[in-house]
């Protein structure tokens, strides 16, 4: 599957459901609120960094995509193909201190 196209042709159809966690991490981020037009912009102009496929009920993905003003964020993915819609688990901008160009976790 074509992860982004699939997500971001939800996005744009209005077809995404946010979980509370995302919508609880979205509000109280570190650097700085997330909004949904940020989230959906990202998804867009994402890139496809690690895949989730034991996750239940629905395998996942992180998405790495840059908003139009050039914020990096984390997008961690479902799809769910009966409702044909985007789920989103989680979503935050990620710390520099533990990414390598936001695509590798750094070992510490």
């Amino acid at each position: 599957m074509d992860w982004i196209t699939q997500l971001c042709q939800c996005f744009n159809r209005d077809a995404v459901y946010y979980t509370q966690h995302a919508k609880i991490e979205m509000e109280n981020e570190e650097f700085g609120q997330i909004l949904d037009y940020e989230v959906h912009e990202a998804i867009c102009a994402g890139e496809f960094v690690e895949e989730y496929p034991d996750d239940q009920p629905y395998p996942s993905v992180l998405v790495l995509g840059m908003t139009k003003r050039g914020r990096p964020l984390h997008v961690i993915c479902a799809y769910n193909q009966d409702e044909d819609c985007a789920i989103v688990i989680t979503v935050y901008q990620p710390d520099p201190q533990r990414w390598i160009e936001y695509r590798t976790r750094r070992t510490t």
